[in-house]
Order: structure tokens, then sequence, then C-alpha cells
């Protein structure tokens, strides 16, 4: 019998993985917040793989509980994601998923570009996402770290200048109509992403793949229920690493409650 896939998480994406591992005939064992993973590492030693599906603030603790030898089985793939997130776990080889499907709850999924995979598992995904009717392209473990920078540069920049603009604001309307501010907050968090990934990228290229999606679902609405708190966790990670982030704290001083704004 094949191992099981151990799922951690099932939100949204947890639950449409578990679809597709299922009508692919591979068993799925979900673990929720109730259960430790270190609990059940006796009954699957060695599962297919290890899916962490979590949101982003929990992605640190999750990966902190799972049993050293589900480590070499580790795929990703969660918004904001760098290489430091995982490394400082001793994880040296994951599976990496860029997800480029919008999918909300009561909404039909739209797929904005072709998600993308790369790793050691990164076939079995592809084939299971096209067994759902989700365009997949698998990448090099070499273009991992720009492909997550792209689309981290996309959902904060969208998430973040959206705060400042009416509700339902489109990232078209965002681009054509706002571009001032799109560009202020893309370059900020451009120069965040490059000192938490150790590395650079060439303005222009990055800047082209951040406009390919927005060409891929202009009508996609900037700012959801997560931006509030992406905000604050992306200027406190720009505190920590020294990076300069004017824009984005004029943007928390405006859009944070009266309250908070005078302790």
């Amino acid at each position: 019998m094949t191992a099981p896939v151990v799922i951690i998480g099932m939100g949204e994406m947890g639950e449409l993985f578990a679809v597709g591992f299922l009508k692919m005939g591979i068993p799925v064992y979900p673990i929720t917040r109730q259960i430790k993973p270190k609990s059940i590492a006796n009954e699957i030693p060695r599962p297919s793989l290890v899916l962490v599906a979590v949101g982003e603030d929990d992605l640190d603790e999750s990966l902190e509980r799972l049993p050293l030898q589900w480590l070499d089985k580790v795929v990703l793939l969660q918004n904001e994601l760098i290489p430091r997130h995982w490394q400082k776990h001793g994880i040296q080889n994951p599976t990496v998923i860029i997800v480029w499907l919008d999918k909300k709850k009561g909404r039909p999924p739209v797929n904005v570009l072709p998600t993308l995979v790369g790793g050691p598992y990164a076939e079995r995904i592809k084939e299971l996402l096209e067994c759902i009717g989700v365009p997949c392209k698998k990448i090099s473990t070499d273009e991992i770290t720009y492909e997550l920078v792209r689309k981290n540069l996309y959902i904060l920049t969208i998430n973040l200048a959206g705060l400042l603009l009416p509700t339902n604001t489109t990232v078209n309307e965002l681009w054509d109509q706002h571009r001032s501010l799109a560009e202020g907050v893309f370059n900020e968090i451009l120069l965040l992403q490059q000192k938490l990934a150790a590395t650079s990228f060439g303005k222009q290229q990055i800047l082209k793949g951040v406009l390919e999606a927005f060409r891929g679902d202009p009508d996609h609405i900037c700012t959801g229920r997560s931006a509030s708190k992406r905000l604050k966790r992306v200027v406190r990670l720009a505190n920590q690493v020294g990076a300069s982030c004017p824009k984005l704290k004029q943007i928390q001083s405006k859009t944070e409650p009266r309250s908070v704004r005078r302790l």
C-alpha cells in the first residue's frame, strides 16, 4: 500500500491538495491544530511527503514541531515564503509550490498564472495539480528563490497599497490609476525581500514578472482579510533587518485605528 501523504493544515489549500491526492489513489493523513506531528511519527515514520499548508503566521511553529525523520519530505506552499524560513529548521531541500491559484471560500478558483513547483517532489505535485485542473510548470531549484520573491512582491504590493484605496479596487485600477503608490510600495518590498533572501534581483525584470500577474487577473481585488496583518508583519520584519520602509509606515499610520495610533 502507498505510504500516506501527511497534510498539516486543512484550510482551502490543504483541502484542495487532499482531494487531489485522493484522486490519485494516495491516502491522506490530515493533521489539525489539536494533533502533534511527533505523536504520530511512530505510526507514519516515512510518509510519501509532508505538505505544510498552514498560514504564514503558523509556519514557524509548524516547522518547529516536525519530526526529524520527516524533514526531507517537506512540501511548502505559503505566501511570503523565502529560504530562511525553512533553513533555520534544518530543512535543506524542500519541495516548494508557488501557488498562483486564487481560491477563496465561496468563490470559483482563478488561475492567475500557472502554479510553479520545484524540488524533489515537483513531478508528483505537478501530476496532482493537473489531476484537479490547475495549470502547473516545473522549475529548477535555482529558480525557486526568484519565483518566491516575485509572488511575494505581487501579493504584498497589491495588499498593502490597496489599504489606502477604496474597497474593491482591482489590480488593474491600482496600476492604471494609482501607479505612484504601487511603485512606492513595490520598491520598499523589493528592498526588504532582497535583504531577507540575501540576494539581489534586477528591478525591471522582476517588475515585469509582477505585471504579468496583474494582467493574468486584472479584476483581482487588491486587499482581503489578511492585508492589515501582512502590513504589520512586513513593517516588523523591515525593522528587524534594518530595511527602510517610510511608505509602508505611512500606510500603517493612516490605516490603524485612532485608538492604536495615540498609544
